[in-house]
């Protein structure tokens, strides 16, 4: 008897489904895509409508050879790639490589279990040829910009570097933070604070100037904060005004993949691919023990918030019974979804609750363990009801100067109970003031000035970056990985600690690419092409049409960029050895180095030390920048016989310091 061929693309996802559906089915991993554009040449017929010429990638021929082979004698042909752009792509070119007279069924997998894929191959359904034009038209797009961008940055400042139509918008978004930073002149102001307590009542609590003369205060100088506090002294504090309500806080959403990402920075310290890497994971299939591998979770590239209506009523009883029944909502809690956001799709969630992340721990690695835990907490919390405190604010007269103080105190934990959003939450802290009544006298404990200096905005973190390119409509969440791993590899911005620092050579190619290619790198138009891409899918618009709208003016500017810019040449006061001519400033894979500046007729070149001396016992070297797959680190410059290495030379940004508190 003839089997049905399923064709999916990962390795592991091919196992999962293959012990799931048992031996009357045969699995194939493509090993992700089988056909794409040749690496050695554009691969567009410009002139021929944007045409693509497709070609197997390496090391792809036998296994579309093999599925080839299985098809001839299958009873069905089952497409199980992934339910997003890229996947009907990759099972689209399968298709066209298929026996003629083979009908294929698409299946649509948001999750890998078994009764997940027995409902996906009952309702199996046709390829979405818009999703492929939309696929289609970005991949075309992303060609047209880094084949001929890329060679461009080659000749004006140095072979091996790289442009991208979303990549390099996320650069420029780095190197203008970086140039904030940069030109940021710090200002002083004062505060002063109140240690105050009730009569009769030992504790005391903080309460902070706000006004004088009911103008707003701003003390920049010393001598006006000491003139302030001589006068407080003489002062009567008393209170002018209490308010005391309820505030709510509501559950967070479940997550989609911009948000997973954000959180697994945020409270895992994960970078962006390494959270999509362990997701991938989990989505594809865990083995559990006693022959049952399924998947822990739904489909990790989504938009949508949307959660299939089963799942909201088994984790209604879920919080019912593990919480209690004052913790769910009279109805299912409802989040507002984007525009842009696929419908079909699911937000990220566990596929079973009985699954908990305790019960199954044993099979998991730990980080496989703490990225399942985070989503399936913040799954159960987001159908949770919500947290409320009872926040009171008391307004201090103290004469013509003002103080406020105010406290929280929780009444209900609400979702609380199960995710802390921020790390207010996480400490759990409470700041409670006691009762008081209008009018009433306080005793004044101490007045406590403080030095302060305005701060430059932060640099961009993994997370940050992932929000700021979301709400600016840059690229796509399931691009974000990529984009930044892309931006770190060349050297472009150094990674520390999760916070990224725009490098020289990054500011130069950015710099470069923004006064060339104005448009590509305006943000707003980057994100216009997403929208054009996303109606490409919708069916509302020809991918050909958006192609040829962004080629037209590109081609004028990279034609134009060609002749005026002029080859980027630092040069330096160091002479080679060699030659004696002036050694000069270039880029490699590893950063910078110095270079004859007769190259290729003389080959010296050095690295460039930081002028820091290599802290290894007996080691007469200096430490010198070196790059890895991880980012930039710091290694010896007699390496290989001092193989001493450091992961930094500054301190670590910090989000606020201390505030200087003088007695004046």
């Amino acid at each position: 008897m003839s089997k049905s061929l399923v064709i999916v693309e990962s390795p592991t996802k091919a196992k999962t489904i293959q012990n799931i559906l048992g031996k009357d089915y045969k699995v194939i991993s493509t090993m992700g895509h089988i056909i794409d554009l040749p690496k050695s040449k554009v691969g567009i017929d410009i002139e021929n409508n944007f045409k693509p010429s497709y070609v197997i990638l390496k090391g792809r021929s036998a296994i579309i050879k093999e599925i080839k082979k299985e098809s001839k004698k299958a009873k069905n042909i089952y497409l199980a790639t992934d339910p997003d752009r890229e996947g009907e792509a990759i099972g689209w070119h399968i298709k066209e490589r298929l026996p003629v007279d083979k009908e294929c069924f698409r299946v649509i997998l948001h999750e890998i279990t078994p009764l997940a894929i027995k409902e996906a191959f009952t309702h199996h359904e046709a390829l979405d040829m818009n999703k492929v034009s939309a696929q289609q038209g970005r991949r075309i797009l992303d060609r047209l910009v880094g084949y001929f961008l890329s060679p461009l940055l080659w000749k004006k400042i140095s072979r091996g570097l790289s442009a991208g139509r979303v990549q390099s918008v996320a650069l420029r978004l780095i190197v203008e933070r970086e140039r904030e930073i940069e030109n940021f002149k710090p200002e002083e102001y004062w505060q002063i604070e109140a240690k105050l307590k009730k009569q009769n009542l030992e504790s005391s609590f903080i309460a902070r100037l706000n006004k004088i003369n009911n103008q707003e205060v701003k003390i920049n100088a010393q001598n006006e904060t000491t003139n302030i506090i001589n006068d407080l002294k003489t002062k009567v504090f008393k209170i002018a005004d209490i308010n005391e309500k309820e505030k709510r806080r509501f559950a967070p959403a479940p997550f989609i993949t911009s948000t997973l990402q954000q959180e697994g920075f945020n409270k895992l310290k994960f970078i962006t691919k390494k959270t999509m890497f362990i997701a991938q994971q989990l989505y594809e299939g865990i083995d559990l023990g006693a022959g049952e591998t399924v998947g822990l979770i739904t489909y990790m590239r989504t938009d949508s918030f949307k959660v299939a209506p089963s799942f909201i009523e088994s984790v209604r009883e879920h919080i019912a019974n593990s919480f209690g029944k004052d913790f769910v909502p009279e109805s299912p809690n409802v989040f507002k979804v984007k525009k842009s956001a696929q419908e079909a799709h699911e937000a990220i969630r566990p596929s079973g609750l009985e699954r908990s992340p305790e019960k199954i721990k044993k099979f998991l690695t730990p980080d496989q363990y703490k990225l399942y835990e985070l989503i399936y907490n913040r799954s159960v919390a987001s159908q949770m009801k919500p947290a409320v405190f009872l926040s009171k604010s008391v307004v201090i007269s103290a004469d013509n100067y003002e103080f406020s103080a105010s406290g929280t105190k929780a009444l209900f934990d609400g979702f609380l109970k199960v995710y802390k959003v921020s790390e207010e939450d996480e400490a759990g802290s409470e700041n409670t003031l006691p009762d008081f009544s209008v009018g009433e006298t306080l005793d004044l404990l101490e007045l406590i000035p403080s030095q302060h200096f305005t701060k430059a905005p932060g640099r961009y973190s993994e997370s940050s970056l992932v929000k700021a390119l979301e709400e600016d409509g840059v690229g796509r969440p399931s691009t974000y990985a990529p984009i930044i791993q892309t931006i770190v590899m060349r050297n472009y911005v150094n990674r520390q600690k999760g916070y990224f620092f725009a490098t020289q050579l990054g500011m130069k190619v950015s710099d470069l690419l923004v006064d060339n290619f104005a448009k590509i790198m305006d943000i707003k138009f980057t994100a216009a092409l997403e929208d054009e891409l996303d109606e490409v899918e919708e069916g509302k618009l020809d991918y050909v049409k958006v192609l040829q709208d962004f080629y037209v003016p590109f081609k004028e500017s990279l034609e134009y960029a060609k002749i005026h810019v002029q080859k980027e040449v630092i040069t330096t006061d160091e002479h080679c050895p060699l030659c004696n001519s002036v050694l000069i400033v270039k880029w490699g894979r590893r950063g910078q180095f110095l270079s004859c500046s007769k190259f290729p007729e003389c080959k010296f070149s050095k690295s460039i030390t930081t002028g820091i001396k290599c802290p290894a016992e007996g080691c007469t070297g200096e430490l010198i920048e070196r790059r890895s797959r991880r980012g930039a680190f710091y290694g010896c410059s007699k390496f290989p016989n001092c193989k001493y290495i450091t992961d930094k030379l500054s301190e670590e940004p910090v989000k606020d310091e201390e505030p200087n508190k003088i007695n004046p």
